[in-house]
C-alpha cells in the first residue's frame, strides 16, 4: 500500500460515531471545534508536553508514530509504555467519562495492531483513561474486538473511496457533534447511514 492511501486511524472513531461525521471530516474536509473538542484538544497538549519518562523497568513515551500498513492506517498514540518483561502497551488519554458506544476502545485497539505490527509482538490489553473519574479502564483485545476493528478499517476505505456522504441520523449523538451545524441533521430520511454504508461498500466492491 502507497503512503497516500494511509488513513488516519483518529478516523475509526470518526466512523463508529457517525459514519456521516467521518465523511464531513475525512472527505469533505471539514472540521469545528465545540467545547467537548476543545477540551479534548487541550487534555492532548498536556500529554505530549509531558514528554519522555522512565518509571522503574517501564519506558513511558508520548506522542508515538504509528502505522499499520495490512490495514493502511497511521496515526499516534497519546502514550506507549514499553515494558520490559511485557512488550508496549498502548495509553489512549479521553476526556470526559466512559461512553455508551466502543468508538475509543476500536481507536485503542487499531494502535495495538498498529504497534503488533511494528514491533513483532502481540499485545493483550491496553488503557483508557478518562478524565472523570480520572482513573484507567483497560480494554482487552480479544477476537471480537480485533475482528471488528478489522472489519471498520476496511469499511474506513470504503467510504473514503465513496467520496460522497451517508444521510444524517437526526438522533441523540448531534446534539455533542462540532459538526451539526454543517451536518444539518434535521433533514435526516428514512434511509439510514448504515443502509447507505452498505450500499457504498457493495458497489466500491462490483
Amino acid at each position: 500500500m502507497d503512503d497516500d492511501d494511509f488513513l488516519p486511524l483518529s478516523a475509526l472513531q470518526h466512523l463508529v460515531y457517525c459514519p456521516r461525521q467521518c465523511a464531513l471530516i475525512h472527505v469533505q474536509q471539514q472540521w469545528s471545534d465545540n467545547r467537548f473538542t476543545a477540551e479534548g484538544n487541550v487534555l492532548h497538549r498536556r500529554v505530549d508536553e509531558l514528554g519522555e519518562e522512565s518509571r522503574g523497568a517501564v519506558r513511558i513515551a508520548r506522542g508515538v508514530p504509528l502505522v499499520n500498513r495490512r490495514l493502511g492506517l497511521s496515526g499516534r498514540a497519546d502514550v506507549v509504555e514499553f515494558h520490559q518483561t511485557e512488550g508496549p502497551r498502548p495509553v489512549e488519554y479521553k476526556r470526559g467519562k466512559p461512553k455508551a458506544h466502543d468508538a475509543d476502545a476500536v481507536q485503542l485497539c487499531a494502535q495495538a495492531l498498529c504497534l503488533e505490527e511494528m514491533h513483532a509482538c502481540v499485545i493483550a490489553d491496553g488503557d483508557l483513561f478518562y478524565g472523570q473519574p480520572r482513573r484507567r479502564q483497560t480494554v482487552v483485545f480479544d477476537d471480537v474486538l480485533r475482528t471488528r476493528t478489522e472489519q471498520l478499517a476496511a469499511d474506513l476505505h470504503g467510504l473514503i473511496a465513496a467520496g460522497s456522504l451517508p444521510p444524517p441520523v437526526n438522533d441523540a449523538r448531534c446534539r455533542a457533534c462540532s459538526l451539526a451545524e454543517t451536518c444539518q441533521p434535521a433533514l435526516a430520511g428514512r434511509k439510514s447511514a448504515a443502509a447507505w454504508l452498505r450500499k457504498a461498500l457493495a458497489a466500491d466492491e462490483a
